[in-house]
């Protein structure tokens, strides 16, 4: 779809940080479709910032794969590559394993309920539908182990790959294929209760390697 019309943030004091993070929100959810040129000046009307924030986010978001860059000529939002899917989720999913593994001697109690309440919102997202629900209830889960674990280059490894898989996850948080992570979710959840940290992160490796179900079908 278009660029939206009107600000898309009320203040001009957007940082080059908050330039990627709009456009990079606006590629995963759909608002900028595969394909849709992205315009300087559209963009800088939408978001409220100089040029410069909105070319420095642009190269961001080509070095994640999510724009393309024709020098002189064009800049589009990247369509779904599949090869480069699967390989962002292959990364996420040895990142978040990680995590988990490092984060369970850490985890406290309202950790773990954290964790519960979550999976509890990601079933309620995903029986109305509510992709966007599901998928910030998702982030939430497994964010705990993200933080618990205090890896720094653990988030920033997964800064990098995770929207790619998003783009991909959103379809299939509207499939039946996305209601199995409700239960793998509680069983990440009782092993990590149970201390058994190795257990636990092979359950969250194999939960992110379930998109490729629905990658499989796009060959």
């Amino acid at each position: 779809m278009p660029v939206p019309e009107g600000h898309h943030v009320a203040s001009r004091s957007l940082l080059r940080d908050d330039a990627f993070r709009a456009l990079r929100d606006a590629i995963v959810d759909g608002t900028l479709a595969p394909g849709e040129r992205l315009v300087d000046a559209e963009l800088i009307a939408w978001l409220g910032v100089s040029r410069t924030p909105i070319r420095e986010a642009l190269a961001r978001l080509e070095q994640a794969g999510l724009v393309q860059t024709r020098p002189g000529r064009s800049t589009t939002v990247s369509p779904l590559d599949v090869r480069e899917t699967r390989a962002a989720q292959s990364v996420a999913a040895a990142m978040h394993e990680l995590a988990v593994r490092e984060a369970v001697p850490q985890l406290a109690e309202a950790d773990l309920e954290a964790m519960t309440k979550a999976n509890g919102r990601f079933a309620k997202a995903l029986r109305r539908k509510d992709v966007d629900a599901a998928v910030n209830a998702d982030d939430d889960f497994h964010g705990v182990a993200v933080r618990a674990c205090g890896n720094a280059m653990v988030r920033t490894v997964l800064d990098q790959v995770t929207p790619l898989v998003r783009r991909a996850e959103r379809l299939r948080f509207t499939s039946l294929t996305g209601r199995g992570s409700v239960a793998v979710h509680a069983a990440i959840v009782e092993l990590c209760r149970a201390g058994d940290a190795d257990g636990a992160g092979r359950e969250a490796r194999a939960n992110w390697l379930t998109l490729q179900l629905l990658l499989a079908t796009d060959d």
